[in-house]
């Protein structure tokens, strides 16, 4: 396993802060714009983007239908729905959970078998987000719901695209991005309301949330990972996306003023904690969906 050098070790950071911030950006929005109208138009501008770029064949369209619904709706649409009354760090944290939760269907619905470590670390990681949830930053239990049923779309989505014809990951993130987008926006008209007359009202914290979800973490930051994905082991790249997390709560703190206790800080050590010995010299999803 070659060392990484300079360039790509800040390529690499800067891809995982990039997300990192993307939660807290997420959190400017929704003090201005509904959240699956935030998400709708998010997907709108990725698609608009990255399609003209990319076809589709007949063979890759199921399954970017179906992604549209497992990751676009289910694990992006909850998730922004968690993140209201939730604080950045423990929605960064609880979308992690994808990660254990993706071995587990593995191993029954792909027949992947676990090794002694995976599952210790699978354990830890539930552990630490058992006690992440009794943390008074979590008033709400319906957050902790809608997280963990977002985390579980991440994870079937990961799954799905192991068993999906090829495509390039860009690609992938385009064409799912139009799919989720009547799921959403019809979601979106159906359980809110006065979503143009907040768009016309909105100012930077609400823009900040649509345009850098969308340029910023799902084509820059996803960019510069597979960029690095291809010229390194997943195995040396993928456990460094779990700062992610970490640095989402820091931020969270730093730039929003949300609380730190001691619940939060012991529970993201088990669950990344958790995670990384999970990952780590494990069987590990070669593409990351990314938030």
């Amino acid at each position: 396993m070659k060392p990484i050098p300079l360039r790509d070790l800040l390529i690499l950071l800067l891809a995982v802060n990039g997300w990192a911030f993307n939660v807290i950006a997420m959190k400017f929005g929704l003090m201005e714009l509904p959240p699956l109208f935030m998400l709708t138009l998010r997907f709108v501008l990725v698609a608009a983007l990255l399609l003209p770029f990319h076809r589709l064949t007949w063979r890759q369209l199921p399954g970017m239908m179906l992604l549209g619904f497992t990751f676009g709706f289910v694990h992006f649409g909850l998730m922004v729905i968690g993140m209201q009354t939730t604080d950045a760090g423990t929605t960064a944290v609880f979308i992690q959970m994808g990660t254990p939760i993706a071995m587990l269907l593995a191993a029954f619905w792909l027949k992947e078998r676990l090794r002694y470590q995976q599952i210790g670390g699978v354990v830890v990681a539930f552990l630490g987000v058992m006690i992440l949830a009794g943390s008074p930053a979590l008033s709400h239990w319906q957050s902790i719901m809608w997280l963990l049923m977002s985390a579980c779309g991440w994870a079937c989505s990961t799954v799905l695209i192991k068993r999906l014809p090829p495509i390039a990951p860009l690609a992938m993130t385009g064409w799912l991005s139009l799919f989720a987008i009547p799921l959403v926006g019809v979601s979106s008209l159906l359980t809110e309301q006065h979503q143009f007359t907040l768009l016309l009202a909105a100012g930077w914290r609400g823009w900040l949330g649509v345009i850098y979800s969308a340029l910023g973490s799902s084509i820059l930051a996803y960019s510069l990972w597979y960029g690095l994905l291809k010229r390194y082991p997943a195995s040396q790249i993928l456990p460094w996306s779990l700062l992610s997390p970490a640095l989402a709560l820091l931020m969270g703190v730093a730039i929003l003023h949300e609380s730190l206790d001691h619940s939060k800080v012991i529970g993201t050590l088990l669950t990344v904690g958790g995670i990384l010995l999970a990952v780590v010299r494990g069987t590990v999803m070669k593409k990351r969906v990314v938030v």
